[in-house]
């Protein structure tokens, strides 16, 4: 016969790296154990039975009441099937990434884009293709092991993942939250340290964590004047800033025109998955090989980039989409400042406000759900301690009374911590 062996033979294998522990000491368990929604996410969703209006989602356009998007995702899949099947580099790119890249670049003033299945994964390739070495044969090689990073600090955590690798303080330095003196300043140290050949600034257009803009012109101007590559993380600012009548139409104008590289998400705006980075043609076309994100994993499915290219043009063909939803988040955000609620100091269409204490941001999170509220919370480690905010997405689709509830509610919160 042979030995008995215990009911879970791996806890004993796993103890040393006390994920048990981990979890148990965690008191809030939705951090790690994601509720389930169950129908599709929109400006309400539905979670064990209940309704809870939504300030959450990303995809915060409501395009299903502007554009036929299900019906554009239906018709690829009918047409180019559900998946490429393979890898970029073995089986090849179906014809709808090619030309939602060709698309993307355009709307980028680039000159050509590469694909990702995420974002994340578009900016760790990123990284990866700026600083990797490979010998394939003579003469095809590159040697980039001597690059230099220089981001803001609060950059998305894909960047840093990127990073991670390269040694700080050599290869990869970071300067304070949107402060372009502090980067002239580390600009000038990397250059004076005679490694300033081969240095990469990045930056983002609209940050997450606190919906601010970074200085972007002025960014620039001192990637220009050290000689430094730029790469501008538009996430969220891809296809919702750019017109001169809309916020921040300077900043857009200067990442088209000036940017050498630039990230775009899908999942904002378009309301999709996906990602690309878009750049100089020579560049874009090594990273194919060099990023890794994109040779050795599966792309975006066919449908998703077919329904994306339809999405694009039509925000570009219809300004009114996205001006309705500017002007939809405005409206809160005056009203929030009007009822003694002040949010960071932005124009953008995230409403971040600000509470302080971590403890009262995180029972403000359980009262919202309780009160029929999906709003998220960042709070340490998202943010530094005692710093948590609330990070709100107005959708497109609340209601008026939704947003008068939420208000009422908030305040009421604020009252009872005293925050």
């Amino acid at each position: 016969m042979t030995a008995s062996r215990s009911a879970d033979p791996s806890t004993d294998r796993l103890a040393p790296w006390a994920f048990a522990a981990f979890v148990e000491a965690n008191t809030h368990d939705t951090a790690y154990r994601p509720p389930v929604v169950d129908g599709p996410v929109g400006p309400t969703i539905h979670r064990n039975g209940r309704e809870l209006v939504n300030f959450a989602s990303i995809s915060f356009l409501d395009l299903e009441r502007h554009l036929p998007v299900r019906g554009h995702f239906a018709e690829g899949a009918r047409t180019h099937g559900l998946s490429t099947s393979g890898s970029r580099m073995t089986q090849g790119i179906c014809r709808p990434h090619r030309v939602l890249e060709e698309t993307i670049a355009r709307h980028t003033g680039k000159e050509r884009a590469i694909s990702f299945a995420t974002g994340l994964l578009a900016n760790i390739g990123f990284v990866h293709a700026m600083s990797s070495s490979a010998h394939f044969d003579t003469g095809i090689e590159v040697r980039n092991h001597d690059t230099v990073f220089v981001v803001d600090r609060d950059v998305h955590w894909s960047i840093w993942k990127g990073l991670q690798g390269l040694a700080y303080g050599r290869h990869v330095h970071a300067f304070q939250h949107n402060d372009v003196a502090d980067l002239a300043r580390i600009l000038d140290r990397v250059r004076s340290g005679g490694r300033g050949r081969k240095t990469v600034v990045i930056a983002e257009s609209i940050y997450s964590a606190d919906g601010t803009m970074g200085p972007i012109v002025e960014i620039l101007d001192e990637c220009d004047r050290h000689g430094a590559v730029s790469m501008i993380d538009d996430a969220n600012g891809f296809m919702v800033y750019g017109p001169e009548h809309r916020p921040y139409a300077r900043e857009a104008a200067a990442i088209r025109e000036r940017a050498d590289f630039v990230m775009v998400s899908l999942s904002k705006a378009v309301g999709l998955e996906g990602g690309a980075i878009a750049g100089p043609a020579p560049a874009i076309d090594a990273f194919e090989l060099l990023s890794g994100t994109s040779m050795f994993t599966a792309a975006i499915q066919p449908p998703t980039a077919h329904a994306a290219e339809r999405t694009i043009a039509a925000l570009a063909d219809d300004p009114r989409i996205v001006d309705g939803y500017l002007a939809h988040a405005a409206r809160l955000r005056r009203r929030m400042h009007e009822a003694g609620t002040p949010t960071t100091p932005t124009d953008s269409y995230m409403l971040s406000v600000p509470v302080g204490s971590d403890a009262a941001a995180l029972q403000m999170r359980e009262w919202f759900v309780g009160d029929g509220y999906l709003v998220p919370v960042f709070s340490y480690p998202a943010v530094p301690r005692n710093q948590a905010l609330l990070r709100l997405f107005p959708h497109e689709g609340h209601t008026e009374a939704q947003l008068d509830g939420f208000l009422d509610t908030l305040l009421d919160y604020r009252r009872r911590l005293a925050v």
